[in-house]
């Protein structure tokens, strides 16, 4: 049994001018041990998803799906409800670490915060559990009387990853958790992540626009393009064969350190509207490849192969 299941999950933001379908239809399941990647272009719906999964959308409402983590119902409860499942189970590493420490504590009474407010704890137990966290994630557990301002970015990164184990949960998302980090520290922070999980036996789930991240650290990948997931299935099927016509351009667009020094190619024109999404094919206007029947046919997503899945009105042979 899946240990998350999300289920036709549809997300929307509402505007004067009306809803924005920021998550349209997603459904995905997650394994225990398992690592997915999710990857598309900015505006595409990744953060979404992960706030949708932590119900922490803010001027919008997940307005139809499920969401199960094991055969629990995560919308059929309160909010306080899931407040005690929010750490304890499901976790969020999120994107600005500056932005989510408060300047006005240290980085460790923030740690024994979370844990006092979830565990049975003293204060001096919890600074015993916040040190061996600080010690977990490679960071000095002096440094916990440390504010974030005194901290590097990679240090307060590695302190929000302590902060989303406090609980021990099973579930860790981290949303675009190395995009503000120089490439030697991304790959120090990234690589302690990856350690953890196999450590823990940690599930978790990594939104990013850097495909290589995920590359790296993903069994499986999910692309998503205009609220919709266009492909799914294993990380080396993504990269070594990826079928969906934007799939190809997102891989397309990468440098290639190996090769001559040319531009990578880019994607012409703009994701939709999600205001007013096209009724065919949300990728449709940009493709190169797409028919006629792609304006007024929404693409379902189909199984292409063991595990591999494509939501494309266009055969193999025409991709």
């Amino acid at each position: 049994m899946p240990i998350l299941t999300v289920d036709d999950l549809r997300t929307h933001y509402f505007t004067e001018a009306g809803p924005v379908k920021a998550v349209d239809g997603v459904s995905f399941t997650l394994d225990k041990g398992e690592s997915i990647g999710i990857a598309g272009e900015s505006g595409c719906g990744k953060t979404t998803l992960a706030m949708s999964l932590m119900r922490l959308i803010k001027g919008g409402a997940v307005v139809g799906g499920k969401i199960h983590l094991g055969d629990i119902s995560l919308l059929d409860m309160s909010i306080n409800e899931f407040r005690k499942i929010r750490w304890e189970r499901i976790s969020l590493v999120s994107q600005a670490a500056m932005g989510a420490l408060n300047p006005v504590y240290t980085v460790g009474s923030q740690i024994v915060e979370a844990i006092q407010l979830h565990w049975d704890m003293s204060k001096s137990e919890a600074w015993e559990r916040t040190a061996h966290l600080l010690t977990l994630v490679k960071v000095d557990p002096v440094r916990g009387r440390s504010y974030p301002h005194e901290l590097s970015g990679g240090m307060k990164q590695r302190i929000m990853i302590a902060m989303a184990l406090a609980c021990d949960p099973e579930i860790i998302i981290a949303d675009e958790m190395t995009t503000a980090l120089d490439v030697v520290t991304q790959a120090q922070v990234l690589k302690l992540l990856i350690d953890l999980q196999k450590r823990l036996d940690l599930s978790l789930i990594y939104i990013s626009h850097e495909l290589s991240v995920l590359g790296q650290a993903c069994d499986k990948m999910i692309i998503m393009y205009a609220g919709k997931i266009v492909e799914m299935g294993p990380t080396a099927k993504i990269f070594g064969a990826p079928k969906h016509p934007y799939t190809q351009k997102l891989l397309g667009s990468l440098m290639d350190i190996h090769s001559d020094c040319v531009i990578p190619d880019s994607i012409p024109g703009k994701p939709p509207d999600l205001l007013n999404p096209p009724k065919g094919c949300r990728f449709w206007p940009r493709c190169t490849v797409g028919q006629v029947t792609c304006e007024t046919q929404e693409p379902l997503l189909i199984e292409v192969e063991p595990g591999h899945y494509m939501a494309c009105n266009c055969s193999d042979d025409k991709i």
